[in-house]
C-alpha cells in the first residue's frame, strides 16, 4: 500500500571516521558496496518498495557526491511524478546557521518540512546499514499497538550489545527499559536505528528536547529515555532478516564477503523487493583468455585478464595479466597492474595499483591512495 500518511526522514550526514580514507571525500552512505551499489541504495530502495512516496534525506558531511548521486530520486522511482525525494542539508534560519548537532536535532531543524506535509507518522531511518525491510509492515504493527513510537530491533550477542541501544520489552512487545550502549547489557534486544513515530508525539518531544540546554539532542540518549520516563507507549518490532552495520573497514569487507559465502540471506535478484541502483551503462564484463574467476562477483565493464578468487569486482575495474586478487573488494575504475597480488583488502575507486598489497597479519587492509 502507498503510505501517503507517512513521511520518511533518512539520516545520511554521518562522517564515517571508522571507514578511514574511504570517507575523506564522501559521506558514509555514498560508499560503494556489493559490486554495483552504494550503501544508501538499501534504505532508499526499502522506502520505494514499502510504498513511501515522500522522503527527506538529511545530508551534512561531504555531501556533494551523495547529493549528486541521489539527484531527484529517479533511480528508486521517487522522482516527483507521484512521489518526492528532497535533500535537506543544514541551512540558515532566523535562529542562525548551525550544523546538525545530533539525530534528534537534525529532525528538529526540519520540522517545517514535516509540518508542510502534515503526516500522521514519520519513519526515521539510518542511511548506513545493509538490509531489506518492508516498512509498511512495521507501520501496521505501530497502528495496531496504538504506539507513540515503534523501534525496529534484532537480537545480538551480549558482546555486540555494548555497541547498540539496548532495550527490554514485556510479553506484548512494549518497551520497559532502554539504555544507549550499556557497558554491562542486561538484554540482547538491540535498536536498529529505525523508528516510526506518531508525528504529534514526535513533534512535541523534539521541541521539548531542543529547549533542554543539557541535551545531546540524540534519540537514543535523550528523546527515547524521556518518552519512557513519561510513560509513552513504545513498542519493539522484531526484525529477523539480514542486517549489517558497515561502519568499519572490517565490517564492510565482511558484508561483501557474505554475498559470496551464502551468509547474506537477502535476495538481491528478486523482482518484488529489488535494490535499485545507478545503471553505469557499461559494456558487458570481459574475462580474457588469460583470465580466471572463482566464486566472485564481476560487474559490468570489468576486464579480467588475471586471476580473481572469492572477491567482489566493481564496474570498469581492470585486472591485468599475471595479477592475482583474492578475498578482496575492488571499487570502480581501479586498475590492478600486471603481476600485482592483492589479498584480503578493500581497494578504493579510481586507483592504479602497481605494487602488491597483502596483510602481514589476519586483518583487512584498506588501499586508497
Amino acid at each position: 500500500m502507498a503510505n501517503e500518511k507517512m513521511v520518511a526522514m533518512l539520516l545520511a550526514g554521518g562522517k564515517g571516521t571508522r571507514l578511514e580514507s574511504l570517507t575523506k571525500k564522501m559521506a558514509k552512505p555514498a560508499v560503494f558496496f556489493g559490486g554495483k551499489y552504494r550503501i544508501i541504495d538499501f534504505p532508499l530502495s526499502n522506502c520505494a518498495n514499502s510504498g513511501i512516496n515522500c522522503i527527506g534525506v538529511l545530508t551534512q558531511y561531504e555531501s556533494v557526491a551523495l547529493n549528486t548521486y541521489i539527484g531527484n530520486g529517479s533511480k528508486w522511482g521517487i522522482d516527483g511524478n507521484k512521489s518526492v525525494t528532497t535533500n535537506l542539508p543544514p541551512r540558515q534560519t532566523e535562529e542562525g546557521a548551525t550544523w546538525y548537532k545530533g539525530t534528534a536535532d537534525a529532525i528538529y531543524q526540519n520540522i517545517d518540512f514535516l509540518d508542510e506535509r502534515q503526516p500522521d507518522y514519520v519513519a526515521i531511518l539510518s542511511g548506513d546499514h545493509i538490509y531489506k525491510m518492508d516498512y509498511s509492515k512495521m507501520l501496521e504493527a505501530h497502528i495496531k499497538n496504538d504506539a507513540d513510537l515503534t523501534i525496529a530491533v534484532l537480537n545480538v550477542s551480549l558482546e555486540e550489545a555494548k555497541r547498540f541501544g539496548i532495550m527490554k520489552a514485556d510479553e506484548t512487545g512494549r518497551i520497559t527499559n532502554f539504555t544507549e550502549k550499556p557497558k554491562h547489557p542486561e538484554s540482547t534486544l538491540a535498536s536498529m536505528g529505525i523508528y516510526i513515530f506518531s508525528y504529534k508525539v514526535l513533534r512535541e518531544y523534539l521541541i521539548k528536547d531542543h529547549k533542554n540546554p543539557d541535551s545531546d539532542n540524540d534519540f537514543g540518549k535523550n528523546v527515547i529515555p524521556e518518552m519512557l520516563a513519561k510513560k509513552k507507549k513504545l513498542y519493539a518490532y522484531e526484525f529477523e532478516g539480514y542486517w549489517k552495520d558497515v561502519g568499519t573497514i572490517s565490517s564492510l569487507w565482511e558484508a561483501n564477503m557474505d554475498l559470496l559465502d551464502g551468509k547474506c540471506t537477502m535476495n538481491l535478484y528478486e523482482n518484488t523487493q529489488r535494490i535499485f541502483s545507478e545503471d553505469t551503462h557499461s559494456l558487458p564484463q570481459l574475462i580474457g583468455e588469460t583470465g580466471s574467476v572463482h566464486n566472485s562477483m564481476i560487474n559490468q565493464g570489468a576486464e579480467i585478464n588475471g586471476s580473481v578468487t572469492h572477491s567482489v569486482i566493481f564496474n570498469e575495474v581492470v585486472v591485468e595479466e599475471g595479477a592475482e586478487v583474492v578475498d578482496s573488494v575492488i571499487m570502480p575504475n581501479t586498475v590492478i597492474k600486471a603481476g600485482v597480488k592483492i589479498r584480503k583488502a578493500i581497494v578504493g575507486p579510481d586507483l592504479i595499483i602497481t605494487s602488491s598489497k597483502e596483510p602481514t597479519e589476519d586483518e583487512v587492509i584498506l588501499v586508497n591512495n
